[in-house]
């Protein structure tokens, strides 16, 4: 048995390669390193919490594993940094250092550094952050043929609120559903977002967009309308739709915000456009739906007079539940979309800090 294996590796050692097939068998050479270095990266918390408005540090640092040094020395290190997408194939860059050079990316252009507090430092730090900036961040070092990658996802202090236009329930395509979330100060949810929501208590029936492109709603207590009266309390799941041609309602995120958000005292009720006018004589604008949610969940702003609001609504914010202002729960409730030219109503108003 010897003999015959000694006889294989015999034949192995002197077999040529064919000339065909050089580049092939040059590609599979495998270089490896035992008791090398062995690059590690390693993030100390793997989930950093923040708010709109703030700054936050994202850990990263990077090892030897058998040197314990930061380095070998031998390669220059570099450190990338990108967003990771939805379908986990995509990825934005964010951030790329390699020795003094620098280079920032789109909406993080001037927004983002190295903490570098030590040299196997390469935490991130994003200042003035963005509702956009929520989610899950990769940290890449290289080093000659070494690398390895930790993952950071960024939360939000926030609330989650559905949205459906003038028009009435499921009238929004994907496209049109993040602009409405936009134009209402907010960002599309992203399903952790909604779910974080739906163990706080959000219940509603509608199906909503969310940013991955699915369409989902929680159920907080089952009813025969929505799923029928036996089914489990959850986040119903309807899949992934056309965004071109599907339309639904959206699930919007929103943070706090920077600025003064109040209801104008006035001595005659408004109609929309008067209100509009009288914000903007005090100094303000008409408040948008996500200013109104952001009050009322962050801040606890509670006030029964219902009002207009930028996108022709009337709500008001229940912090408090009483008699005949949304006694059993507290909410944000909604009179709908009245008539603009001959309805009369008080108007909510936000005064932005520079």
């Amino acid at each position: 048995m010897k003999s015959l294996l000694f006889l294989v590796l015999i034949s192995v050692c002197w077999a040529e390669p064919h000339p065909g097939n050089s580049s092939l068998e040059h590609e599979r050479i495998v270089h490896i390193q035992e008791n090398g270095p062995s690059l590690l990266v390693v993030a100390e918390q793997a989930k950093i919490f923040s708010h709109r408005g703030g700054n936050v540090t994202l850990p990263c640092k990077f090892y030897h594993e058998h040197t314990s040094t930061a380095g070998s020395g031998t390669h220059k290190i570099r450190v990338k940094w990108t967003k990771l997408t939805y379908d986990y194939l995509k990825e934005v860059d964010v951030f790329v250092a390699m020795g003094h050079h620098r280079k920032s990316y789109g909406s993080y252009q001037g927004r983002v550094s190295l903490r570098e507090s030590s040299e196997n430092d390469a935490s991130l730090i994003i200042t003035n952050i963005r509702l956009e900036d929520y989610g899950r961040y990769k940290c890449e070092v290289i080093e000659g043929l070494e690398d390895d990658t930790a993952v950071v996802t960024l939360n939000l202090e926030g609330v989650v609120f559905p949205y459906s236009p003038r028009l009435g329930r499921y009238n929004l395509n994907f496209h049109e559903a993040q602009r409405a979330c936009a134009e209402q100060d907010s960002v599309m949810a992203s399903f952790d977002q909604l779910y974080d929501a739906w163990r706080s208590g959000l219940d509603w029936c509608n199906a909503g967009w969310l940013s991955d492109g699915s369409v989902q709603y929680p159920i907080t207590k089952p009813r025969e309308p929505c799923g029928g009266r036996n089914t489990v309390p959850g986040v119903r799941n309807y899949g992934f739709w056309d965004k071109e041609k599907s339309r639904y309602d959206v699930f919007c995120f929103t943070s706090n915000f920077n600025g003064r958000f109040y209801y104008l005292i006035h001595p005659t009720k408004l109609t929309y456009e008067e209100a509009v006018q009288a914000c903007l004589k005090d100094g303000s604008q008409i408040a948008k739906v996500g200013q109104i949610f952001a009050a009322w969940k962050l801040l606890g702003y509670d006030r029964c007079d219902a009002g207009w609001l930028a996108d022709g609504s009337v709500r008001y914010p229940i912090s408090r539940p009483r008699k005949r202002c949304s006694p059993s729960e507290a909410a944000v409730r909604f009179v709908g979309f009245p008539d603009k030219k001959h309805k009369l109503y008080g108007v909510y108003c936000f005064r932005a800090y520079n």
